[in-house]
């Protein structure tokens, strides 16, 4: 679709568009499947204590972050990956917001201090010095900062190695000036896909359990600790089984990927459509997505429609086509890509088409999209 169509629905809202009149390549989200798999987690967590603190790095959209919201089991609030993208949902009305990264320099932490001069903003840390330049920066702007200590479980990346540092961090954060110490949180991520339902229940349970003795070590040392963030998409049942645990970091399973698709009860909701534009012998066809439309950081797209297809390659300039069917079809065909790392794809776009019964619905404004500091 171009731009000044686009923009032209964008400002009339709700339209029905055929998906033969859109212009390839297009992100398109199903929004039956969104808007199930926004209930799914909605339901799970009605009339319980644990709650959904959704991802925005994830469809990097306030539209869709509103919807969470509305379907309810949410904190009411949105878990960033970076300041900037903090900066975008709460001028969208995101009532607090969880960074759950690292966030140093004094640009930056001043940054942060003006979203606590509107809203209940936590940090995580996990060295002294962070603490220290998040302290001096908030007593410098005269405002609260909440930190919570992220505890590594899986990952490898960010956060605490031992339950002893947790609680030496803590100590720090519990006394250091316009720092309100809150609490731990981490990331998991399965050591092995597709893991079984067994499987992801004992994997889940032994990181979320290593996250709660980091939790009580810190109590028993006499801190209070108020918030547990842990648990994602993949453990968002396993989660609710710890009535310690009070939020999860949930954002893959709104838009889902290819790796994923062993969480069943969720949709895809994401592809990425696209045109033939050449033959260059029967056995191949060439199509008008290129790597810049959906990224292959976890492999190579999956063809979702027409059946039969698999993708051989995808570069700057398209992607190549081969497999059962690939005969059939003829130039201005479209088809259907699923991607393999969503919040990759969804970071490349934009807006997005909320499709439903074959029409363009919606536009999608993705206003956090290129959020990277």
């Amino acid at each position: 679709m171009p731009s000044d169509e686009v923009e032209t629905h964008r400002r009339r809202g709700r339209f029905l568009m055929p998906l033969d009149d859109v212009e390839t390549p297009a992100l398109l989200i199903d929004l039956d499947a969104l808007e199930h798999n926004i209930g799914v987690i909605a339901k799970h967590y009605r009339g319980k204590s644990i709650r959904l603190r959704p991802h925005g790095k994830n469809h990097k959209s306030p539209q869709v972050f509103a919807m969470q919201v509305e379907a309810g089991g949410t904190v009411g609030g949105v878990c960033a990956a970076k300041v900037s993208e903090a900066e975008v949902f709460v001028e969208a009305g995101a009532g607090n917001v969880l960074i759950a990264n690292q966030v140093v320099g004094v640009d930056k932490i001043a940054r942060l201090a003006d979203l606590a001069r509107l809203v209940e903003t936590t940090v995580a840390v996990d060295a002294q010095v962070q603490v220290e330049q998040l302290s001096s920066g908030a007593r410098t702007s005269g405002v609260v900062i909440g930190v919570v200590i992220e505890v590594d479980t899986s990952m490898r990346r960010g956060g605490v190695r031992t339950t002893q540092q947790a609680v030496a961090l803590a100590k720090l954060a519990a006394r250091a000036p316009n720092l309100r110490f809150r609490g731990v949180m981490s990331h998991q991520v399965p050591t092995g896909r597709p893991p079984s339902r067994a499987q992801r229940f004992a994997e889940g349970n032994r990181w979320i359990t290593h996250v709660l003795e980091a939790k009580r070590a810190i109590e028993a040392a006499g801190i209070p600790v108020d918030l547990v963030s842990t648990g994602e998409s993949w453990t968002y049942d396993v989660a609710a089984l710890h009535p310690e645990v009070d939020e999860i970091q949930g954002g893959t399973y709104v838009i889902m990927e290819v790796p994923y698709a062993y969480m069943s009860e969720f949709r895809f909701a994401a592809r990425v459509m696209g045109r033939i534009v050449d033959r260059p012998n029967p056995h191949t066809a060439l199509g008008d997505v290129t790597i810049d439309a959906i990224g292959t950081p976890n492999g190579v797209p999956t063809v979702d429609a027409p059946a039969g297809l698999r993708v051989v390659s995808i570069d700057h300039h398209g992607v190549v086509l081969r497999g059962e069917g690939v005969e059939d079809l003829a130039l201005g065909d479209t088809f259907l890509l699923l991607t393999h790392q969503q919040d990759v794809t969804i970071n490349r776009w934009d807006r997005f088409l909320g499709v439903r019964n074959g029409v363009v619905e919606s536009v999608i404004e993705a206003t956090a999209r290129g959020c990277i500091n």
